[in-house]
């Protein structure tokens, strides 16, 4: 994956992709009953409407859900060997971007990028602008992604495959949008994930950008209300709920990032000729870079890439701190 290639809708929704773009499961080292060769069943509140299990890697599911207005989606891929091994593997929840969906990640080219490798990758439908969020209203039908996500498809998941369904056998990383999403989803719910990661996404809610401050919170409101929510929104206008924003701003939850993997990059070169390459990543750096300034002065270890670029996944990038997900996890 190496997306430099600039979008083909450069308007103000196709920017939602970026910037403007439970509790502790446990970690008693409790291991899911999943039999290697059983269809999924229903479950956690999500009955599946479609379903495609013949590839020996990506199985695909769609789902009925009381949380999401519409039958969202997600795609899950199998580590090579999977269905003869009897092995359980740890699992990295991946996250797409703001006019994004679930097939996203393996446009590019996520197969290729794992093969060989012992982990379970899900990849669900997180709303055009979903940001990872139950929004303060909603004009359109229920959509809490967080809920879809947390309450359901995770426990899901450890139901009906061989993972590890602990601290230690789960990560979680996204681009742009879902990247936001990732460090939220870690630190919100602190027992969920050991490493967390963030391509491309903002870090803060609260903080200024281009000297505008709260600058994501506003696009997350706007980007919602355009795409998602049908003028709702996400964190309330025009006047935001302010314990909702507290609860999910990275900077203010720094010691739930403590002990965990931590990863970040972003582009330090948009090109200043593309709207969307702009006003995406120059928001992200300057989030990112708020950010370690804050887990610095906390003694909290992290790890960081800035690269030239804009908007886009480096695939050289995304290898390693693959590499480093696995490394961190328990092993298969």
């Amino acid at each position: 994956m190496n997306d430099k290639q600039p979008p083909t809708r450069r308007n103000v929704l196709r920017a939602v992709g970026g910037i403007f773009a439970a509790m502790a499961l446990g970690g008693a080292g409790v291991l899911a009953s999943a039999s290697s060769a059983a269809a999924a069943g229903d479950g956690f509140g999500l009955r599946i409407v479609d379903r495609m299990e013949q590839d020996p890697r990506m199985w695909y599911y769609r789902f009925e859900t009381a949380a999401i207005g519409w039958a969202p989606a997600v795609n899950v891929l199998l580590p090579d060997g999977y269905h003869g091994s009897g092995r359980t593997y740890p699992v990295l929840y991946l996250l797409h971007g703001g006019e994004e969906d679930f097939i996203s990640w393996d446009r590019r080219e996520i197969r290729a990028i794992t093969a060989g490798k012992p982990i379970i990758v899900v990849m669900p439908d997180g709303g055009r602008a979903g940001w990872y969020s139950n929004p303060v209203s909603t004009n359109v039908g229920p959509r809490n992604w967080e809920h879809f996500h947390i309450e359901q498809l995770i426990p899901w998941i450890d139901a009906n495959f061989r993972t590890y369904a602990e601290f230690d056998g789960r990560a979680v990383s996204g681009f742009s949008m879902g990247g936001f999403g990732a460090l939220k989803y870690a630190a919100k719910y602190w027992g969920h994930f050991a490493s967390v990661s963030s391509h491309s996404g903002p870090a803060s809610l609260r903080g200024p950008v281009a000297g505008v401050n709260g600058a994501v919170t506003h696009w997350a409101n706007a980007s919602s209300a355009a795409v998602e929510l049908g003028g709702g929104t996400i964190y309330g206008a025009p006047f935001w709920d302010e314990a909702r924003v507290t609860a999910d701003n990275p900077i203010e939850r720094l010691e739930s990032y403590r002990g965990k993997r931590i990863f970040l990059a972003a582009g330090t070169s948009p090109d200043p000729v593309n709207w969307f390459d702009t006003f995406n990543e120059v928001g992200v750096l300057e989030t990112q870079r708020e950010f370690r300034g804050f887990l610095d002065r906390a003694g909290i270890h992290h790890e960081w890439r800035e690269r030239g670029g804009g908007h886009y996944v480096d695939r050289r990038i995304f290898e390693d701190d693959l590499n480093g997900i696995i490394g961190r996890l328990r092993k298969a």
